[in-house]
């Protein structure tokens, strides 16, 4: 029998009643209130923290208060990766950031999407769908990410754009809906 993860990370549909996901829910929300009020020159007890609260935070990640997740749990950070504040992700589904990224402040990312009919909303059904950024990734400022999207390594996202499909490797993509303006010469 499938966990009730398991389910959720497949494709399931999330019932508020699933015991596991409401205990990582609260697990995870006491962790990232406790991450926030440490001072962040304590590295040591915010690596402590970040170490139980995400799937993979390397000692080399740097993250800024405030920092908002859901669970923290499906979250996996590379090395050398920088999160500046106000950044909130909802992580009900799997979010994979590379090495080398940064994120600037205020940036969204969501995993969780509901039904257009207003019908299964009454019931807050909810869905998820895995986003990646790949490696050497810049993230500008006020950017959103949409469920479902994977930002192609080396690529540069420009402040408030709105991500809503998957971005190719060495591109600089901007707007609301984003779009690819130019691909970007690593030579």
């Amino acid at each position: 029998m499938q966990s009730e993860w398991d389910q959720i990370l497949a494709g399931g549909v999330l019932d508020d009643n699933m015991p596991a996901i409401n205990r990582d829910r609260l697990h995870g929300q006491r962790l990232v209130a406790r991450f926030n009020a440490t001072p962040p020159d304590d590295r040591a007890a915010r690596q402590t923290i970040a170490a139980e609260l995400f799937a993979a935070c390397p000692s080399s990640c740097l993250l800024m208060s405030p920092f908002t997740c859901e669970f923290g749990r499906n979250i996996r950070f590379g090395e050398h990766t920088f999160v500046n504040f106000n950044v909130t992700i909802v992580d009900l589904g799997e979010v994979v950031i590379g090495s080398n990224v940064l994120i600037a402040p205020n940036v969204q990312i969501y995993t969780a999407t509901h039904p257009l009919d207003y019908r299964p909303r009454r019931d807050w059904h909810t869905t998820c769908k895995k986003v990646v950024i790949e490696d050497d990734c810049w993230i500008g400022g006020g950017a959103i990410i949409l469920p479902g999207v994977t930002i192609g390594a080396r690529s540069v996202i420009g402040a408030g754009s709105v991500v809503t499909r998957d971005v190719p490797p060495d591109s600089m993509a901007v707007g609301n809906p984003a779009r690819v303006i130019r691909k970007i010469d690593q030579g």
